[in-house]
């Protein structure tokens, strides 16, 4: 499933990110690595959403979140 999927309030593990590298290098500077816990504070318009990762918050654009692949936490799979 994909990030852009997830509803506000759940926490999902980030699987897979399939961005340009340097945008990928960049989540992974801020903390967001496979296997990484994250969880959904809030959805705001046009696909951003707010996501809290590793105690901070961060806003990702529709662009971001529908290139990273997550599961949803807990072990499911």
């Amino acid at each position: 499933m994909l990030l852009k999927d997830i509803p506000a309030g759940q926490s999902c593990v980030v699987e897979r990110i399939d961005l340009p590298f340097q945008m990928e290098r960049r989540l992974q500077t801020l903390g967001m690595t496979r296997q990484t816990e994250l969880a959904v504070v809030n959805r705001k318009g046009r696909g951003i959403l707010i996501v809290k990762l590793r105690g901070t918050r961060f806003a990702l654009g529709y662009q971001i979140t529908r290139h990273i692949t997550v599961r949803a936490a807990g072990g499911a799979a």
